[in-house]
C-alpha cells in the first residue's frame, strides 16, 4: 500500500525555494516508490482562496485531510507563516486533519525565527487534529548551499520520532480505526 503524501506550500510566489525544500524533505524521508506525492502550491489558487463556498478549495482540503503525511510549508512572514497558508487551514473544522501526520516547515532569511514552525504552525496543526512528529523544520536561506545536509539532519530526527511512535502503536491494546 502506497502512502498518500501532500506538500501544501503557502508561499505567495509560485515554484518557490520553500516548495523545493519541502519536496526534498519528502524525497529524503520516504522510500522511493512507497508513496504518491501531490503538491498544492497555494500561489496558484489565490483567485479562490477566499471564495466561500468553493468546490475547488473544498476538493483540495479534502485531499489533504485524506493524506497520510502532509508537509505544510511557508516562508516566515512577520515571525509566523503566511496568510495564504492560514486562509487554507481556516477552511478546516476542529479535528479536520485527524489521522494526518503533519510536518510544519518554514524558510526564513536568518535564524531569528528558527522556532517559528514549532511555536506558531505546529500548534495550529495539532488544534486541527494532526499528529506532529517532532519539532518543525526551519531552513535559513543562508543554508541553501548545504541544503542536503540540513535536510538529512531533519530526516534523521523525524525517522527516529516516527519509529518511536510506531513502537508505541505496536504496543497499544486498541487497534487504530484508520
Amino acid at each position: 500500500m502506497s502512502l498518500k503524501v501532500m506538500v501544501v506550500v503557502g508561499n505567495p510566489k509560485p515554484a518557490s525555494r520553500t516548495r523545493k525544500v519541502a519536496e526534498l524533505l519528502v524525497a529524503k524521508l520516504l522510500t522511493p516508490g512507497a508513496y504518491e506525492l501531490e503538491v498544492i502550491d497555494l500561489a496558484d489558487h489565490t483567485d479562490e482562496i477566499f471564495a466561500w463556498p468553493s468546490e475547488k478549495m473544498a476538493a483540495m482540503n479534502a485531499a489533504v485531510a485524506e493524506s497520510d503525511l502532509v508537509v505544510f510549508a511557508s516562508p516566515t512572514y512577520k515571525a509566523t507563516y503566511t496568510g495564504l497558508l492560514k486562509a487554507f487551514l481556516d477552511r478546516y473544522p476542529a479535528n479536520g486533519l485527524a489521522g494526518v501526520t503533519a510536518i510544519p516547515l518554514h524558510t526564513g532569511a536568518d535564524f531569528v525565527h528558527a522556532m517559528g514552525p514549532t511555536f506558531t504552525l505546529s500548534p495550529l496543526l495539532v488544534e486541527l487534529g494532526a499528529t506532529v512528529p517532532g519539532r518543525g523544520f526551519y531552513l535559513s536561506l543562508s543554508q541553501m548551499d548545504k541544503l542536503e545536509e540540513v535536510v538529512d539532519t531533519a530526516v534523521a530526527e523525524y525517522t527516529a520520532n516516527l519509529a518511536g511512535l510506531a513502537k508505541v502503536h505496536a504496543a497499544t491494546t486498541t487497534p487504530a480505526h484508520v
